[in-house]
């Protein structure tokens, strides 16, 4: 008997896709959820064939526990030496506000594109992944591919009808509820929470940012507010499963 209990448990292990597993050895897109290696747990959502975390990231270390370091330096009508010029992976918190509070809990963190893509030195290329195991950043096609099945208004259809977002139009019809994390500029200030949701995709140097825009039928640059993003700017994450 207890030789069969150790293949059920050695058997749930390798369908764990959670560090450490959540959900259960099961994973069902939509109803599981998944864990970060700090032990954040994120509810997943199913948007065609594809499968979704359904809450921006809020993790510090890459999944094979290499820490993203933590930059939250900034005076306001400064520039931050500090945040500006880095050419390795970094997170902030919305204001330099602590990881308890509820910029960080509403939204998440903020991450420069060589955290998004696993840039650990400098001149380096992506060596690590920001997201749990078996999950990765999504590349700008993934991310056109889901929003563009959603038809009409993508935006307002992927937004959660929260009054975090000015003004609240969002329609969540798929249930990714993107929140107004705003972005950290090169310079280390922040703008825009309440008013955008800035996901970073892992497209090498071009480093693409997607834009939701608060504004009704507001799409600046192309479908969905698709834009090149300076790589020293800091947006969210969101995780795609492979």
């Amino acid at each position: 008997m207890e030789e069969i209990k150790v293949r059920w448990k050695k058997a749930a292990l390798e369908n764990c896709t959670g560090v450490p597993c959540a959900g259960g050895a099961t994973f069902t897109c939509g109803t599981s959820t998944v864990a970060d290696i700090d032990g954040n747990v994120y509810n997943t959502v199913s948007i065609g064939t594809q499968c979704w975390t359904k809450e921006n990231l809020k993790v510090t270390k890459y999944n094979d526990n290499t820490s993203i370091p933590l930059n939250n330096t900034y005076t306001s009508g400064t520039v931050s030496t500090v945040w500006q010029g880095l050419t390795t992976g970094a997170y902030t918190i919305y204001g330099n506000e602590a990881s308890s509070g509820a910029n960080a809990t509403n939204y998440g963190f903020l991450y420069n594109y060589y955290a998004a893509a696993g840039i650990i030195t400098t001149g380096g290329t992506s060596t690590k992944n920001i997201c749990p195991i078996g999950w990765k950043v999504h590349s700008i096609i993934e991310w056109l591919t889901m929003a563009n099945s959603l038809a009409a208004n993508p935006g307002t259809k992927l937004k959660e009808n929260s009054g975090l977002w000015t003004p609240n139009n969002g329609t969540d019809n798929v249930g990714f509820s993107a929140r107004p994390g705003g972005v950290r500029s090169p310079d280390g200030s922040f703008s825009n929470i309440g008013l955008v949701s800035f996901f970073w995709s892992a497209d090498g140097v071009g480093s693409y940012m997607t834009v939701i825009d608060g504004f009704v039928n507001y799409t600046p640059g192309g479908p969905l507010g698709s834009t090149v993003g300076n790589p020293e700017n800091g947006g969210s994450v969101r995780c795609l499963k492979n």
